[in-house]
């Protein structure tokens, strides 16, 4: 499905601009699936939407749902880019609006207090803009109501890391050993061709042998 956007010549010799719906009116409720919660707490359950055409008299909605129950908990309108989100209906009064459009963020949360194990279940957030020819769009979040949140254990994944870091150090200690020895290798063997041309050098010397630098000594007289 696309949109002719408003205001762009169209027809015969002009070109067809089109858009596609679903890059207007987008919802989304951050980048977690699934958010946990103690039982007795309170749980901010986000929710933004942004549309590219702006907004006017905007619908928006809360629903609830699990395998046996669904229920709409909240509904309102947001009237436009300067109007903050009213409520018309809300179905529970452990739920609060905590929705602004203050700096653009459109942002259409809801705070859920006193939580029960029994509000363990799906929540969406619903969006519908008039002002798109009631183009809409939703977002779902699950919410896990637990008895108390169990820290996770990194006990094996640090062991990992330590190895795995051990050996990384190891590897860097072998090769550094590795250039060090043959260094060594390299100046030991210098230094010992060094000792050989000198002393074949010296020897030449004694012996007089061609290409030596011994001093002619001068015929004895007789």
């Amino acid at each position: 499905m696309h949109r002719i956007i408003p205001g762009l010549p169209c027809g015969h010799g002009r070109g067809l601009f089109l858009l596609p719906v679903s890059l207007s009116l987008e919802v989304s409720v951050g980048k977690a699936t699934t958010i946990y919660a103690i039982n007795g707490s309170a749980i901010l359950l986000p929710c933004t939407f942004s549309s590219c055409f702006g907004f006017e008299n905007l619908y928006f909605r809360w629903s609830y749902n699990n395998t046996e129950t669904y229920r709409i908990l909240i509904d309102g309108i947001v009237k436009n880019e300067k109007s903050d989100p009213k409520v018309r209906v809300k179905d529970d009064d452990r739920i609060t609006l905590e929705g602004s459009t203050k700096e653009k963020m459109n942002n259409i949360s809801i705070l859920l207090s006193d939580l029960e194990f029994s509000d363990t279940g799906r929540y969406t957030c619903f969006v519908r803009n008039p002002k798109e020819k009631d183009l809409n769009n939703s977002a779902t979040i699950f919410l896990q109501v637990v008895d108390k949140l169990e820290e996770v254990d990194n006990t094996v994944t640090l062991i990992i890391l330590a190895v795995v870091g051990g050996v990384i150090g190891l590897l860097v200690c072998i090769l550094l050993l590795k250039k060090l020895i043959t260094f060594i290798l390299k100046k030991t063997r210098e230094k010992k061709k060094e000792c050989l041309v000198s002393s074949s050098g010296n020897d030449n010397t004694e012996n007089g042998l061609p290409g030596s630098k011994a001093e002619e000594k001068p015929p004895t007289k007789v």
